[in-house]
C-alpha cells in the first residue's frame, strides 16, 4: 500500500474535527475516503479520473460534495448534514477552520453499521416485511421522481448500450484476472442480443414514463433499517448513472439478495414492487438488469485491485467478491 497522502493523515488525528472525537476510523473506496468519528461520517473525495467519474480538480470535488447531499436528501432525509472545507493555516490540516481551504468533505450522521441490510443478511435478520417496507418506499420514489425527454432518452436502446459497451470496455484488460474470457463474452453476446431483439419492449418502458431520474446504486448496503427506512449513497457523479428504467434499479437489489444466497427475498421483494408501482412488465426485464448490474458490480470493486491506497489483504477480499459478482452476472444468462 502507498503511503496515505498528508490530508489522509491528518483526518486521522482526533483533534481535526471541530466536536469531541475519541477515535477516527479510516475507510476507503476506490472514489472516496470515509473518516468515521463517532456520531458522525466524514466523506473526501479521491482526486481521481475513473472514465465514468471525474474529481480531479477541487472544483469539481466541490461540485460533487453539493450534489451528493442534495440528492441524498430525497431517500434519506437528515442524514447528509452538508458540505465542511478543510482547512491549512500553520501546516494543520482541519475541519472547518481558519486559513486556505484545500479539500472538501460531506458531513453526515453516523449510521449504524449494525442496522445495515447487508449485515442484516449475513446474519439472518431480515424478514419479507421488512422488504415490503423497502419496496414501497421506492415504488412511492419512482411515482415522484422527475423525468422529461431528456432523461427518457436514457431509457432507449442506444443510451443503454453505452453504459454496457463501457462496461466491456472497462474490463477487458482484466480478462483472466477477475473475469475469465469465456464469461466475458458469454455475457457481452448475451448482452448484445437482448438489445437487438428486445427494441420495442424498451421503447414500450420510455413510452410508459418508467424511465426516472432514480438512486442508481440500490445495493443492500445502502439500505439502513433504523427508525425508518434510510437508503443513501445514491450516484452524484454522473447522471447517466441515475437516468434509467425502474427495473433495473430495482434489478440491482434484487440481484444483490440473490448474491447472499436469498433468492425467496428477492423474488418477494420483486413481487411487492410490482404491486406496489403497478409495472407488470418488470419482470420481463430482471434477468437482463440483474446481469448488467452484476456486471457493473464487478467492474467497480475490481477498480480496488489498481488503487495503491488499498492494502494488499483488502485487495485479495475484493478480488475474490469481483469474480463472485461476475460468476453471478453469468447465471443470468
Amino acid at each position: 500500500m502507498s503511503e496515505l497522502p498528508e490530508l489522509v493523515q491528518s483526518l486521522l488525528s482526533p483533534e481535526a474535527y471541530p466536536e469531541a472525537v475519541a477515535s477516527v476510523d479510516l475507510v476507503q473506496t476506490q472514489m472516496s475516503f470515509v473518516f468515521l468519528t463517532g456520531d458522525y461520517v466524514y466523506k473526501v473525495k479521491k482526486p481521481v479520473d475513473l472514465g465514468y467519474l471525474d474529481y480531479t480538480t477541487l472544483e469539481k470535488r466541490l461540485f460533487y460534495c453539493q450534489r451528493e447531499v442534495e440528492l441524498n436528501g430525497r431517500l434519506c432525509p437528515g442524514v447528509y448534514l452538508g458540505v465542511v472545507p478543510l482547512t491549512r493555516k500553520a501546516g494543520r490540516i482541519v475541519v472547518g477552520g481558519e486559513g486556505e481551504t484545500i479539500e472538501y468533505a460531506v458531513r453526515m450522521r453516523y449510521l449504524p453499521q449494525e442496522a445495515m441490510l447487508d449485515s442484516l443478511l449475513v446474519k439472518n435478520q431480515v424478514s419479507p416485511e421488512m422488504l415490503t417496507v423497502v419496496a414501497q418506499k421506492l415504488a412511492e420514489f419512482h411515482r415522484k421522481a422527475a423525468t422529461s425527454d431528456a432523461i427518457s432518452a436514457f431509457g432507449e436502446v442506444a443510451a443503454i448500450k453505452v453504459n454496457t459497451d463501457e462496461n466491456f470496455s472497462q474490463t477487458e484488460a482484466y480478462i483472466s484476472r477477475t473475469i475469465s474470457a469465456k464469461q466475458y463474452r458469454c455475457i457481452k453476446d448475451y448482452t448484445n442480443s437482448f438489445l437487438k431483439d428486445n427494441v420495442s419492449l424498451f421503447r414500450q418502458r420510455v413510452g410508459e414514463g418508467r424511465i426516472k431520474d432514480c438512486h442508481g446504486d440500490l445495493h443492500a448496503a445502502h439500505v439502513c433499517f433504523t427508525d425508518s427506512v434510510c437508503i443513501y449513497d445514491c450516484i452524484e457523479f454522473n447522471d447517466r448513472f441515475r437516468y434509467g428504467d425502474v427495473a433495473s434499479e430495482i434489478a440491482l437489489l434484487a440481484m444483490d439478495l440473490d448474491r447472499y444466497g436469498r433468492a425467496d427475498l428477492s423474488a418477494s421483494f420483486v413481487a411487492d414492487y410490482v404491486a406496489f408501482s403497478r409495472d407488470e412488465d418488470l419482470d420481463r426485464l430482471l434477468n437482463f438488469y440483474k446481469c448488467y448490474r452484476a456486471y457493473v458490480r464487478g467492474k467497480v470493486v475490481g477498480f480496488k485491485l489498481d488503487d495503491p491506497y488499498v492494502p494488499e489483504g483488502e485487495k485479495e477480499k475484493a478480488l475474490a467478491a469481483v469474480r463472485r459478482y461476475f460468476a453471478l452476472a453469468e447465471s443470468y444468462l
